[in-house]
């Protein structure tokens, strides 16, 4: 079944695979296609065995399989219940510990609550691995964390602590530049080209599980 088709490929589910086929895309965008996903393929495998995101199946440098993750995104499910954010936390902190930031949790389809009201992440096509925590790593881990307590904010802002608040308030060098730079240059490309909307832009993101 394809759920979706775009300028950087399709992507398909078979059963319980999902399949991102770059050889798809348009001939302009194959590079970044492939660039893409093979962040994605990497991010996966440092992950593998992590409770909460995708498991890699094979890679081929050109499409991506990987599992299915069942739940409903975010923006639909609206979690309240305390208890979803703090295993989100614990979330963030199992990537974090294998050295990978995701670097793309200001989007709630990113994240899922599945059946089971539990969170779990999805596309990883701009995550980061490092070696080693350097700054621009620990920089991008905290801004992950700072996303997670905007959503927190957004959907059981009673629960945010004092520290969550200055947390909140201070946003990393990073972020800042990014905002005051490239934010602008991404937006253009994102909605005007390739047409997305703010909560669209990955995979099967309508279904809430790319």
């Amino acid at each position: 079944m394809q759920l979706k088709a775009d300028v950087f490929g399709t992507i398909t589910r078979e059963g319980a695979i999902v399949c991102r086929d770059t050889r798809r895309a348009r001939p302009w965008a194959k590079w970044l296609a492939r660039h893409l996903a093979r962040r994605e393929a990497r991010a996966l495998r440092a992950l593998r065995g992590v409770h909460g995101v995708p498991s890699l199946i094979d890679f081929d440098g050109y499409s991506l399989r990987r599992s299915w993750m069942d739940g409903e995104p975010m923006h639909r499910a609206h979690p309240r219940d305390p208890a979803y954010f703090q295993a989100a936390f614990g979330l963030l902190r199992r990537l974090h510990h294998a050295r990978v930031a995701h670097n793309d949790l200001a989007k709630e389809p990113n994240w899922l609550v599945t059946p089971g009201g539990e969170p779990a992440l999805v596309d990883f096509q701009l995550a980061l691995v490092s070696r080693r925590r350097s700054r621009l790593f620990r920089a991008l881990a905290r801004d992950d964390i700072r996303h997670l307590l905007k959503h927190k904010r957004t959907y059981c802002p009673q629960r945010l602590t004092a520290r969550e608040k200055r947390i909140l308030a201070t946003p990393s060098v990073v972020s800042r530049i990014w905002r005051a730079t490239g934010k602008k240059a991404y937006l253009f490309v994102t909605r005007r080209i390739f047409g997305w909307a703010d909560r669209e832009g990955a995979g099967d993101r309508r279904f809430g599980r790319e």
